[in-house]
């Protein structure tokens, strides 16, 4: 992001914070720095980094445009605390939308049904044990239209439309769905489970079941994967040309469990893919206060057909605002 789009965006917060305290229209500023301290050893090559976690900055809000009806938007960008380039800042979620008894229509940059409908089961995202490493799936994409019907008896529905014009998307339409259970949080519910797929979205069709409960004090988490590559790009006499790819199908498993002491929380995390490999995970969290917690952990991936384990050990604080 260069000076101007800077200067650009900090004049427009300035103007939405002053224009918000007089209209129906309230703005939130919003954000979080999770910065760790790490020895990692990938591939055999061991450095030592204080690097940053999807840390991010973004503003959000709604307004009113009748009794039945609410518009909204969210524009989401990651800071990257890290970067030795001090242009270091990524879009993330950017969408506007309408909802109100119908559900919610959000268009823009947004994450797919099928990556919101993990729920809070990977207990290490955003850090080097997160799932995305292993599992397909995880994705946010430019074009994309999302519908979410209102809640029935504690069942929501959703759709992600990714358009063919989307680089990511190999000049084809990609559709993402998801049904929910329950509270993701798991506080105004003691379960959260969904199902959900993905045909062509990335050039993958991927099949995701997740659940998480509250247990004698445990959370405890688990998900299944099945995912197929669909389409690639391939290089013919120098052109990128996009074909479809016959591939075969794997499948993956995830588990996760936590306990909390008081301020602390014992968390720990294993996830395997067929044909590429498995990881695990272990750590705490101790918290300071609401929005801030101390971090410690260490995540051991093993890639199949490589020969050394790719090894991550962290300690640092996350500020949320």
């Amino acid at each position: 992001m260069n000076v101007f789009c800077k200067t650009l965006l900090a004049s427009a917060l300035a103007t939405a914070t002053l224009a918000s305290a007089h209209a129906a229209d309230p703005l939130t500023v919003y954000g979080k720095l999770n910065i760790t301290a790490q020895s990692n050893d990938v591939k055999g090559d061991s450095e030592t980094t204080i690097q940053s976690n999807a840390s991010r900055f973004g503003v959000k809000g709604s307004f009113e445009l009748s009794s039945s009806l609410e518009a909204f938007y969210t524009i989401e960008y990651e800071v990257d605390t890290g970067d030795d380039d001090k242009d270091n800042f990524k879009a993330r979620n950017q969408f506007v939308g309408l909802r109100g008894d119908f559900g919610s229509i959000a268009v823009g940059r947004n994450d797919t049904q099928l990556k919101q409908s993990q729920g809070k089961v990977d207990l290490f995202n955003d850090m080097s044990g997160d799932i995305k490493n292993l599992f397909k799936g995880e994705n946010r994409l430019a074009q994309t239209a999302t519908y979410i019907t209102p809640s029935f008896s504690g069942f929501k529905f959703g759709v992600t439309y990714a358009a063919s014009g989307d680089s990511d998307q190999f000049e084809q339409d990609g559709y993402s769905l998801a049904a929910m259970y329950g509270d993701k949080g798991l506080k105004k519910s003691p379960i959260y489970a969904s199902i959900a797929y993905d045909s062509d979205v990335k050039g993958y069709e991927v099949a995701r079941a997740t659940v998480q409960g509250k247990i004698a004090g445990f959370k405890l988490g688990a998900m299944y994967q099945q995912e197929e590559k669909v389409y690639e790009v391939v290089d013919e006499d120098g052109s990128d040309v996009v074909n479809p790819f016959d591939g075969d199908s794997y499948t993956g498993y995830l588990l996760s469990a936590s306990y909390t002491i008081d301020a602390i929380v014992l968390k720990t995390q294993y996830q395997d893919m067929e044909n590429k490999g498995d990881s695990w995970s272990v750590g705490a969290d101790y918290k300071l206060g609401k929005p801030t917690k101390l971090i410690a952990f260490y995540t051991n991936r093993s890639y199949e057909n490589v020969e050394n384990d790719d090894k991550f050990l962290g300690l640092g604080i996350e500020h949320k605002f």
